[in-house]
């Protein structure tokens, strides 16, 4: 490759070695146009050679971007580290979680004061036997910039370990193995997994997914022999379809193994049985368009939530003997204002986690009588989840619940006689009390009459007068719904004034799958202007003003800033988009990129015409133009699996040369982590503080 011209001239040397300088000056990164041709239509991209990753010149220019941003950022320095020792002192540091019980051993992992990764421990037969630590991550981790447990599992005789760690960030897992008896490593590591492990039945032999290292997606399955050479394992499955990705799994009953294939609009489910692990996958019933199926085994008969002939999914039971479609019977109905969003299997009673209106609900059924309830809680808008239930002969239901204004909570439920017991609310330090604040669900009409729900949460003492900051969130993709819950770190910004908004817009799934349906592919504009009319109707409502609001969002969420700052950018103080989606179009032609091939029923192929067009219409990248825009903080990271750091690092770059006003624009690249973020529960409160840190700035707080 022919060398580039050194970049450290001219705006770069200002940036790097002006420490005294009264004024910071933004990097300019070079132009070096390229043309893109595809249907007929010629774009001009004028950053392309910043992906080359391993190119100088490009670490010169995000190295340069992080020295601007830490120079704008320098009189408020001590304000992000006030924030920083702030939301790390609500931490009770010596924590641990709640055990569940599973194959006669209760397990949970715990934290040590000052420590940033967790421990895995176990204890046999009762709470108060003696502790195992199976893996202890702080050790592991220790002198890595970045560590991170992928999955773990433990065998069925209690004896063996498996678990996958992440040493870059990129999501390529290494599998490993630990003799629980005599503490000891195997030497076998097997490189570039999914992270997950699933044991068979005879304590030996290991299912694991390999994932391909260019687009990072699992495509095989591997069977292995603990002990043995891993360049040996046996193939057991390919996936040959790149729309494709894959999970394993065991199932609750521990008798079957399964392969979950899925893209964004269909999936098949293969699996055997756990005792005969040399033993071909059958196939439970072949993938077909638009059915998407996920399958649990109890006693005789499997158990399948399904979307087939209805959206919002329904469950059936089949025989174990017979999957057929046939021979499905139908045990909960498809319901048009009700998803049905997972289940739980116990011997005596069926747990769902429903969806209606956006929020979440635990029903419970008597398999005998056939009778069902919903458990109550009580609050305007909050999330309620099924936890970790491994045992079918119990009538506990193991559930969380958290909301905006309660700390995430763990709960046991008795089916029989309908009692709750708080078994432990994460305990938040500095004098909190939840009482002092206050939790909204409200609704904003979009343009077309579609009403979006928005969850608001503000300390008590809030005036509604136009005056207050206030930071609006949403994500809107892939049918993810943004539940509300507790966030100990944003009381940082409560207690200083500011209200929290979420905003529940289409192409998440918190009002069903048609939700989801109306904000993806060629409606995935929907998803934007819900987000401005979010923005607007809590302007109306004086819950702030245009001088004092601020967005964000992460990813797919990130697609959704750099839409509305191009459509809206008069409604916003601030902008903080993280790890953000901006160069869709360019993205998407990449069949190289991970998550792309994968992710076409999400946002169409750009192959097409159609769907080019339209894509074309909305990329943020593609549609800067020349107009003010608000103060933005982009956040990236170099190793990033998902989104690429170059789409963020070019979308800065264009909006310096375009935009016309005077406002920040900044880059914050972690060289070190991925899409994520920093790993470690402490280096992660640096980026929130840095976030905060770029709001007060633009608000003049200074305490």
């Amino acid at each position: 490759m022919k060398k580039s011209t050194p970049l450290l001239v001219g705006a770069y040397a200002v940036a790097l070695g002006a420490a005294q300088a009264q004024t910071a000056v933004p990097p300019v990164a070079a132009i070096k146009p390229k043309q893109l041709t595809m249907l007929g239509n010629t774009r001009t991209d004028n950053y392309y050679w910043l992906n080359e990753r391993s190119n100088p010149e490009v670490i010169s220019y995000l190295e340069a971007e992080n020295a601007y941003f830490d120079q704008v950022m320098a009189p408020v320095k001590g304000l992000e580290e006030k924030l920083y020792a702030e939301i790390k002192g609500r931490i009770q540091e010596k924590d641990e979680s709640v055990p569940y019980r599973d194959n006669g051993y209760y397990y949970y992992t715990r934290f040590e004061e000052g420590a940033e990764y967790p421990i895995y421990c176990r204890k046999k037969g009762s709470v108060k036997a003696p502790e195992e630590v199976l893996l202890n991550a702080n050790v592991l981790g220790k002198g890595k910039p970045y560590y991170q447990i992928g999955g773990w599992e433990v065998s069925d005789n209690n004896q063996l370990l498996a678990f996958s760690e992440d040493t870059v960030s990129r999501r390529l897992y290494t599998l490993r193995f630990k003799d629980l008896k005599t503490g000891k490593l195997y030497p076998e590591a097997i490189p570039n997994t999914g992270g997950e492990a699933v044991w068979a039945a005879d304590n030996k032999t290991v299912f694991y997914t390999r994932k391909d290292v260019t687009t990072l997606l699992p495509y095989q399955v591997y069977r292995h022999t603990l002990g043995s050479d891993p360049k040996q394992d046996a193939l057991v499955y390919e996936e040959k379809d790149n729309t494709y990705s894959m999970d394993l799994s065991r199932s609750k009953s521990r008798k079957y193994i399964g392969v979950q294939l899925h893209s964004t609009l269909s999936s098949e489910f293969r699996y055997l049985e756990a005792a005969n692990p040399t033993g071909e996958l059958k196939v439970f019933w072949p993938r077909e368009k638009d059915h998407l199926y996920e399958v649990e085994h109890m006693g005789d008969k499997f158990y399948v939530r399904t979307n087939w002939q209805s959206p919002n999914y329904r469950l059936v039971e089949t025989p174990i003997t017979n999957t057929a479609k046939s021979a499905w019977k139908e045990l909960v109905p498809h319901r048009k204002d009700v998803f049905l969003e997972n289940m739980e299997l116990f011997r005596n009673y069926l747990v769902l986690g429903e969806r209606k209106e956006g929020l979440l609900q635990l029903s419970v059924r008597d398999w005998k009588s056939g009778k069902q309830h919903y458990l109550n809680f009580g609050e305007p808008a909050y999330t309620a989840a099924i936890s970790v239930n491994r045992e079918f002969d119990t009538p506990v239901l193991r559930y969380t619940y958290t909301s905006l204004t309660t700390p995430a909570s763990t709960y046991d439920y008795d089916m029989v006689t309908h009692k709750k017991t708080l078994l432990k609310e994460q305990k938040v330090l500095g004098g909190f009390k939840k009482e002092d604040y206050v939790t909204e669900r409200i609704y904003a009409t979009a343009a077309d009459g579609t009403r979006i729900p928005i969850s608001v949460v503000y300390k008590k003492g809030f005036k509604k007068d136009g005056k207050a900051p206030m930071l609006q969130y949403a994500y809107g993709s892939y049918g993810i719904s943004t539940n509300p819950a507790f966030s100990p770190a944003r009381l940082s910004l409560l207690n200083r004034g500011f209200a929290f908004a979420i905003c529940h817009i289409r192409g998440g799934q918190e009002m069903g799958r048609e939700w989801y349906e109306a904000g993806k592919l060629l409606r995935k504009k929907n998803t934007f202007t819900d987000f401005t009319d979010c923005s607007k109707y809590l302007i109306q409502q004086k819950y702030t003003s245009p001088a004092t609001l601020f967005a964000q969002g992460g990813s797919a969420g990130g697609l959704l800033m750099g839409a509305v700052v191009n459509m809206h950018p008069e409604l916003y103080k601030g902008v903080l988009a993280g790890v953000p989606f901006v160069d869709v179009v360019t993205t998407m032609l990449d069949a190289s990129l991970p998550l792309t091939t994968s992710e076409y029923d999400e946002w169409g192929n750009p192959n097409q015409k159609e769907y080019y067009d339209y894509m074309l219409s909305y990329s943020p990248y593609d549609n800067i133009k020349a107009q003010a825009y608000p103060n933005m903080l982009v956040t990236t990271g170099l190793h990033d699996s998902q989104v690429q750091y170059f789409e963020p690092a070019k979308w800065v770059a264009k909006l310096r040369a375009m935009k016309t006003d005077k406002n920040l624009l900044l880059l914050h690249t972690d060289m070190a982590a991925g899409h994520g973020g920093a790993s470690g529960r402490f280096k992660s409160i640096h980026d929130v503080a840095r976030q905060y840190a770029f709001m007060f700035l633009l608000l003049g707080i200074k305490a």
